[in-house]
């Protein structure tokens, strides 16, 4: 349905993310993977969802030259725990550092997704809150040697062994944890396709 209404768009997502890639396959949509080398740095004062924000909406700056009927899609996920963000560990050490922090506590996922065009642009985000039961150094080592989740927020996939093993609840977009709240990502496209008819 939503391919329809969006026939005249060109899609490009800037995400080299194969969960996000799979569901706007999921939604039927025809688009292209674009991706330009942005520095993922944001100002330190930012707390939550103003870092995805910021850091979705840094990526889309990179696409200068936009067409007409091209709509952008740019997003940045961060797990919000005790009021930091975690983001993709740079070793194994530090992935099982990150899980065993929020081992039987819970967690926040975070994502913002940006949508530009040519002249005008509009972020969303979307927060879930995750609850992991206790979780043994024993597996912790395990699902990283195994699983290698580098390149994962938090140092997870909730889709992966870990999730079954150590999810106790989870509070809002299953999708959300996966890759990017998809719910928003459908009205939002929605809503562009409306308003050009």
């Amino acid at each position: 349905m939503l391919q329809d209404h969006l026939k005249d768009f060109n899609i490009i997502l800037a995400s080299g993310s194969p969960r996000r890639q799979q569901y706007f396959k999921e939604l039927q949509l025809d688009f292209t993977v674009q991706l330009k080398p942005v520095e993922e740095i944001y100002p330190p004062e930012l707390k939550g969802v103003a870092i995805t924000d910021y850091l979705a909406e840094l990526k889309a700056s990179a696409f200068k030259d936009l067409n007409d009927k091209d709509i952008l899609v740019t997003s940045d996920t961060i797990v919000w725990f005790e009021g930091e963000a975690l983001g993709k560990p740079t070793s194994p050490e530090q992935a099982k550092e990150m899980i065993s922090k929020m081992s039987g506590k819970s967690h926040e996922v975070m994502t913002s997704v940006c949508f530009t065009q040519k002249h005008q642009s509009k972020t969303v985000n979307y927060t879930t809150k995750v609850t992991f039961n206790p979780i043994s150094q024993e597996a912790i080592s395990y699902y990283v040697d195994t699983f290698k989740p580098m390149d994962k927020a938090g140092a997870y996939g909730i889709q992966e062994w870990i999730g079954l093993i150590a999810i106790k609840s989870i509070e809002g977009s299953y999708p959300n944890v996966v890759g990017m709240p998809m719910h928003l990502v459908y009205e939002e496209l929605m809503t562009i396709a409306a308003s050009t008819r």
